[in-house]
């Protein structure tokens, strides 16, 4: 029989997580947002909770935890704010999931429990400007020359790459020609300060605004050999795996952001008087609510299911799509239902249903679009 209710040990990482939100994040992170200014404090703290390190093993100073446990912490973060819990999920998925999956031993010892204990953080970089959705027409190189990895190029949209804590950047790169003419794709690490890497400004976004997103070039960046990850010409094919795990993990982002919009339509409800009664006993709004909870409670089943397929070593790619596309779409239908519940005060930047409106747009877009999941989803069901 299915039974999704969380083991003592992870309720009790959700609910350590969920105060930490509540009572360290939740007060201060509206400043944050609106300088648009990274949250470096709050980052070590999470480090300090061993976030960073959850699904990683012990041996590496992580906390010998599974990826779920992962997606729970970044659930209960995402409730209250969305650009502390990308923070986690892209330092973690993306940044140090690559060397702890395709990384040779030299390089986890070198990085990971830096990466698990926070003191650092790590990006990935796989957009480019002209890329975009097709990730396999890299235009970014790196060729071989006196022991040495070569760059050139550029990469767009990446998260976590230029803050006070990064220090590390895997970027996919053009390393030579396949056998059958096609473009023979790399990972390569490339420390942060590396000559020839150059860190753009933060862009001006719409909404996670307390995250950091750069766009990284660079000309005749040189690293060494060994800094390869996992096997020359695999690059690609190892971030289509990370990828789909990561897919999970942002699912879990999205179904905190709906269910935060929940938890603050209910508050809000319950305190706002019209016509000389709280709005929360107008039927049009309870509706409104409750089909808001029916949305968050059915994505979350749908990263349960997903991860639990992961865990068990099953294929999972196509429930991984489903609960991506689902939650990320479900993120911005309650958005829309808590403004509306709001009114006026949802409009305002200030608030947090001000910031889930401006946040959850971009679920449908990063780790792949909303389209992209139902090209996977209808390929992996034989259609086409």
């Amino acid at each position: 029989m299915l039974d999704y209710r969380l083991d003592d040990e992870t309720e009790t990482l959700r609910k350590t997580v969920r105060e930490f939100a509540l009572e360290v994040v939740a007060p201060q992170i509206g400043g944050f947002y609106e300088r648009e200014e990274f949250p470096t404090a709050i980052v070590r703290q999470m480090g300090d909770l061993g976030l960073f390190g959850l699904p990683f093993p012990e041996e590496y100073g992580g906390a010998g935890g599974t990826y779920f446990d992962l997606c729970v912490a970044i659930e209960e973060l995402a409730r209250v704010d969305s650009s502390v819990a990308i923070t986690l999920e892209a330092g973690v998925s993306l940044g140090a999931m690559p060397i702890h999956r395709f990384g040779s031993e030299e390089q986890k010892q070198r990085w990971l429990p830096r990466l698990c204990s926070g003191e650092a953080l790590a990006a990935f970089g796989l957009t480019e400007p002209g890329g975009g959705s097709d990730a396999g027409a890299t235009r970014t190189t790196a060729r071989l020359e006196d022991g040495h990895w070569v760059v050139n190029g550029s990469k767009a949209f990446i998260t976590n790459s230029g803050t006070d804590l990064t220090e590390l950047v895997t970027v996919t790169a053009v390393t030579g020609t396949r056998a059958d003419g096609g473009k023979e794709i790399s990972a390569i690490a490339v420390p942060s300060g590396t000559p020839g890497m150059t860190v753009g400004p933060r862009y001006s976004k719409v909404g996670w605004n307390a995250s950091d997103t750069r766009e990284l070039s660079f000309a005749d960046c040189r690293v060494p050999e060994e800094s390869l990850v996992g096997q020359r010409g695999r690059g690609y094919a190892q971030f289509l795996s990370i990828l789909d795990e990561g897919r999970i993990a942002i699912s879990a982002l999205a179904v905190g952001l709906a269910q935060g919009c929940v938890d603050e339509s209910v508050r809000y409800a319950g305190t706002r008087e019209a016509f000389g009664r709280p709005i929360g006993r107008n039927q049009a709004v309870q509706f409104m609510i409750a089909d808001m909870e029916v949305r968050a409670a059915t994505a979350r089943l749908a990263y349960y299911r997903a991860a639990e397929k992961m865990l068990r070593g099953e294929p999972f790619r196509r429930e991984a799509s489903i609960a991506k596309l689902y939650s990320s779409e479900v993120a911005m239908d309650n958005a829309r239902a808590a403004t509306q519940v709001h009114g006026g005060y949802g409009f305002m930047n200030e608030t947090p249903v001000g910031r889930f409106y401006r946040d959850a747009k971009i679920l449908e877009i990063g780790e792949g679009t909303s389209e992209v999941q139902r090209m996977l989803i209808a390929k992996d069901l034989g259609v086409g």
